[in-house]
């Protein structure tokens, strides 16, 4: 998979599922980013309760979390990631 910056306007190289993009503005681009970051920052957190915070950081977040209920919650902060994303995207 090719790796491409979030605010570039070449992100759209690697997404299958969309037909058609539309260039995002300045704005929407730092938008975008600010909203992925508190996810990140949020994920972060969950793991520091859960005392996966030193795996989280240095495998850049692919580790899993220390129990159910944490991973449910680490699930809806991507979800909550996402539809944001989509708001912006749109």
């Amino acid at each position: 998979m090719t790796t491409v910056d979030l605010t570039s306007d070449a992100r759209t190289v690697n997404n299958v599922m969309r037909h058609a993009y539309r260039v995002l503005n300045d704005d929407e681009k730092r938008q975008m980013q600010a909203i992925k970051d508190k996810g990140l920052e949020f994920m972060a957190l969950l793991h520091d309760v859960g005392g996966t915070l030193a795996s989280f950081e240095t495998t850049q977040g692919d580790v899993r979390l220390s129990s159910r209920e944490l991973s449910l919650a680490g699930t809806k902060v991507e979800e909550a990631v996402m539809w944001a994303v989509k708001h912006i995207t749109r």
